[in-house]
């Protein structure tokens, strides 16, 4: 295959160059729109207690998935005004087909009333369920607020509205995503550009892997387009395809253009030198490719939405890369030509035309690692290893409106609630009964009153009335109904969200019996966040294990040891740990002002699981690119210890400006990702340039190394296999 590409680099460079073109313009007409078809939302497991639940109250009782929430408010001594203006906004959500039902203080029964007004009678709110779900629900609230908007200003009104809830946080959401991938890019690229005309020395040349960047994130689009059409896809995946694309794609170029320079100092046939380049550096970059789309595969296997789009969008993104680098940019080297090579006097060079590694810095650091490996590696090691222990701390929760920055109107609104509206503030426990017929007023009490019991519940909202510790504190309450067979009881509790005592709370509630023995299912934020957690953690350690082993596996196909790949699982382990520890010291805990986001004292569980499966996938990129130069050492030497640090040192020499510069790019990259004004989006960035940061130097420059060092002949052990003569590549 890669024989091939070569060929049809050297025999046909401008044919190679026009299809590409072609297809990437077809790519970007299907790729372009897909944000139309990505959803905001997917952060629950569809087949989890708390989806069922919900489906029921969608389907029984008209609640939908989502909720568009309006904070209306008017000055003092014009509540008459006010009160005309909120029954004309409910009317008009009532006469929208995309509203499933209505509450607002002015329209519903007066218990209910004084819970949806404001303590200081200045806010009201009008709480509309809407059609749709995550992937549509969100537009038809745009849609919605918009014509509030417009008919509130044709008539003149002083009244304000402020809108809000989960329908206007997924709307914002989409709307800032699609912001923090243009700002994202708008840094990335010129700053990547910049890198390359440093390594590269011109600009025409640097040029080359940002056009290959582009057409691997372009047919990325694409992919995630047709994906859409069977499943949910999760925006959020552009923000990855967008910042793993560029990077991975001029990691891969710059790997090929410099080892094809560096054939080219040792031959100046340019078909030779292409055909070894792609015999090297291309088999390093199927191995680096297959490494890192098989470790992001694993995500698919998670029943969360979020995740597997992840998965998606990372399997595209690097096979695209590695497909585009390895046919497209072959032919660009062989129409570039002379320009592709290096000013005469911009490297010094030794007496058979190589460059003078001996002169350069990392052939003389890593000589003093391995004169210092023991030291060195121990050190390193204890480092990662302390810089990881806040995440002994961590704490999980579920996105909420706080993951938008404070000037959204979904976090105003959020706040609001929590602040003047704690039984709407996402605190409530709704159970389900999903067959309730026959259920006796007796067994409505009964169930009610021990649901009161539970510590920190404040009220239970019941057929059979309100219950309040045990005791009966009203008639009838609106937010709990019998319909069609099903029915559904609302608690509320004081115990702060995603806290110790709220998930106490909920399972002292799911182990009281249900009414008449029934089976119940319960929803609410606290709900939904404890299934989305199991859903997680159940699925892990399969994932874990299948990273494992494909790295291993992939590992041991490129070096024919079972020594090497062992350590790099345990290298990559030790790069993750600060990238872990630093995450839930500053977004968890709110150090450094939290990156400018709004600290909750937990971390979103999505965020580490993804950040393992991608950075740990694209650790392996610059493993794969040190051990397969190592080797080409190593299969060239007599096999002593001697020889062994030899090709550890010109290993490293040899590679170390190709990864400081793909490390700095992917760094870079990724640190797009912290201008993003999502919150969890900015932890995933800012996990990701750690991770990449503390790999691509200590580990790979310093770690790898020593130990390789202290490990010797070892290094290259494996179980005695039939084995084929060894083909010696020239270096």
């Amino acid at each position: 295959m890669l024989s091939r590409c070569a060929r049809w680099a050297l025999e046909a460079p401008r044919r190679v160059v026009v299809c590409i073109a072609l297809l990437t313009v077809a790519a970007g007409i299907i790729g372009f729109p897909v944000v139309s078809h990505l959803s905001a939302g997917g952060f629950a497991d569809p087949g989890a207690e708390s989806s069922q639940a919900n489906r029921v109250l969608s389907e029984k009782f008209g609640k939908g998935d989502v909720q568009l929430i309006l904070v209306v408010s008017g000055g003092e001594g014009d509540g008459e005004a006010t009160a005309a203006e909120g029954r004309r906004i409910v009317d008009l959500l009532a006469g929208s087909p995309n509203v499933l039902g209505v509450l607002s203080p002015w329209t519903s029964p007066p218990e209910m009333a004084a819970g949806l007004r404001s303590a200081d009678g200045r806010a009201d709110l009008i709480v509309a369920d809407l059609r749709g779900g995550e992937s549509d629900g969100p537009g038809y609230a745009r849609e919605l607020v918009e014509r509030i908007d417009a008919d509130l200003a044709a008539g003149g009104s002083s009244v304000s509205v402020t809108p809000g809830g989960s329908a206007m946080v997924f709307d914002q959401i989409t709307t800032q995503t699609l912001r923090d991938v243009l700002i994202m890019e708008s840094i990335a690229v010129p700053l990547s550009l910049a890198v390359l005309v440093w390594v590269f020395g011109g600009l025409l040349v640097a040029a080359l892997p940002v056009l290959v960047a582009v057409v691997a994130i372009v047919a990325t689009m694409a992919v995630l387009r047709l994906i859409a059409m069977g499943t949910d896809v999760s925006i959020f995946a552009l923000n990855l395809a967008s910042a793993l694309g560029l990077a991975l794609a001029i990691d891969y170029t710059l790997l090929i253009v410099s080892r094809f320079r560096d054939e080219m100092t040792l031959d100046h046939d340019r078909s030779r030198a292409l055909r070894t380049t792609m015999a090297t550096a291309g088999r390093t970059i199927v191995f680096s490719a297959l490494t890192v789309a098989l470790s992001m595969s694993t995500l698919v296997l998670f029943d969360v939405p979020f995740l597997r789009s992840f998965g998606y969008a990372g399997v595209a993104t690097v096979v695209l890369c590695a497909v585009a680098a390895l046919v497209f940019s072959p032919a660009l080297m062989v129409l570039l030509g002379d320009r592709l090579m290096r000013r005469p006097g911009r490297h010094r060079a030794d007496g058979d035309g190589r460059d003078a590694v001996h002169h350069r810095f990392w052939f003389r650091s890593t000589q003093f690692v391995l004169r210092h490996a023991l030291p060195v590696g121990l050190a390193g090691s204890a480092l990662l290893v302390c810089a990881g222990l806040p995440f002994l701390g961590v704490k999980w929760g579920y996105p909420d409106d706080r993951v938008l920055p404070a000037s959204a109107s979904a976090h105003q609104v959020g706040d609001q609630l929590r602040e003047q509206f704690v039984g709407l503030s996402g605190t409530e426990t709704t159970v389900v009964v999903p067959d309730a017929s026959g259920i006796s007023d007796a067994d409505w009490e009964r169930y009610a009153t021990d649901l009161s019991r539970v510590p920190d519940v404040t009220a239970v909202a019941a057929p059979a009335g309100t219950f309040v510790d045990g005791r009966p504190a009203g008639p009838a309450a609106v937010g709990a109904e019998i319909a069609d067979g099903s029915a559904y009881l609302t608690v509320t509790g004081s115990a702060a969200l995603f806290s110790a005592e709220s998930e106490v709370q909920l399972a002292d509630l799911k182990a009281v019996p249900g009414p008449g023995g029934r089976d119940v299912v319960m929803t609410g934020a606290a709900a939904v966040n404890r299934d989305s957690i199991d859903s997680i953690a159940e699925k892990l350690p399969t994932v874990l294990g299948l990273t494992a082993a494909v790295i291993f596996v992939v590992l041991f196909a490129l070096t024919r040891s079972v020594v090497l790949p062992l350590k790099a699982l345990v290298l990559n382990g030790l790069s993750l740990t600060a990238a872990f520890g630093a995450l839930v010291w500053i977004f968890q805990d709110g150090h450094l002002g939290a990156f400018g986001t709004t600290p909750t004292g937990t971390l979103v569980a999505t965020i580490p699981v993804l950040l393992f499966c991608i950075a740990f996938g694209l650790s392996m990129d610059y493993e794969v690119f040190l051990l397969a130069r190592i080797r080409e050492f190593w299969l060239r030497s007599g096999r002593s210890a001697a020889d062994l640090d030899r090709s550890v040192v010109l290993g490293l020499a040899y590679t170390g400006r190709v990864v400081t510069a793909a490390a700095l790019i992917m760094t870079i990259s990724f640190a797009g990702l912290i201008a993003a004004q999502v919150s969890f989006m900015r932890m995933f960035g800012v996990g990701l340039v750690l991770a990449v940061l503390v790999d691509a130097t200590l580990v790979r420059m310093v770690l790898l190394p020593a130990y390789m060092k202290l490990l010797g002949r070892f290094n290259w052990w494996a179980p005695r296999l039939p084995t084929r003569a060894v083909v010696r590549e020239r270096v």
